[in-house]
């Protein structure tokens, strides 16, 4: 039986690229459907005191996770997955900047009309990306980010890699993940990050 993934993403946060190309890469060795979704690094930050440079990078947040979230809705989980895909490989080893024209390609490249990126620049449709951002967060709290995964109906944080497994390695991991997932009594696993997001 395939097992359903539910990986929450914010297009900016490269720790979730990572995880996120490491998920595609277990559906090429395990039985696993990757459903993606849209959080928001933007709301997660909402009336918390940040850094100048933080907060600016907040504020840019909000273009993509909005655009995002407007291919879900139109264009179905399936069409999210390819822009993700388009707008993160910019974003994240492109090194393009996070603004409308960037966002304009990647909607192109995924083939949807460039003119949904419009939906980033306006905060009408922000509920619905507060409620996706809650379907995804609440579960496992609010002293955490992006990635969030659920795994038949358990939530964690992460996992937070660098770089994205291949092959057997990824499906290992998955494993080991899914195990920690299933005991409802698991909490935390941590080792201090010595590297940088590696994009390879």
């Amino acid at each position: 039986m395939t097992t359903k993934v539910d990986f929450w993403f914010d297009p900016t946060c490269p720790w979730a690229w990572m995880a996120s190309r490491w998920m595609l890469e277990v559906e090429k060795v395990r039985d696993v459907k990757t459903v993606f979704h849209v959080m928001s690094l933007a709301v997660l930050n909402e009336g918390r005191d940040l850094p100048e440079s933080y907060r600016a990078a907040m504020d840019a947040a909000w273009l993509p996770a909005r655009v995002a979230l407007k291919v879900e809705q139109e264009h179905g989980s399936d069409k999210l997955a390819e822009f993700y895909t388009a707008v993160g490989t910019r974003f994240h080893p492109g090194g393009e900047p996070k603004e409308i024209a960037t966002v304009e390609q990647a909607l192109v490249e995924a083939g949807l009309p460039a003119e949904l990126a419009q939906a980033g620049l306006t905060d009408e449709n922000d509920d619905a990306l507060r409620a996706s951002h809650h379907e995804g967060m609440d579960p496992v709290g609010d002293d955490v980010g992006t990635p969030v995964i659920h795994i038949n109906g358990k939530a964690l944080f992460g996992p937070v890699i660098s770089p994205a497994p291949k092959g057997e390695e990824a499906g290992q991991l998955f494993d080991g993940v899914e195990k920690v997932t299933a005991y409802s009594g698991f909490f935390e696993l941590k080792r201090s990050r010595d590297v940088g997001p590696i994009f390879d």
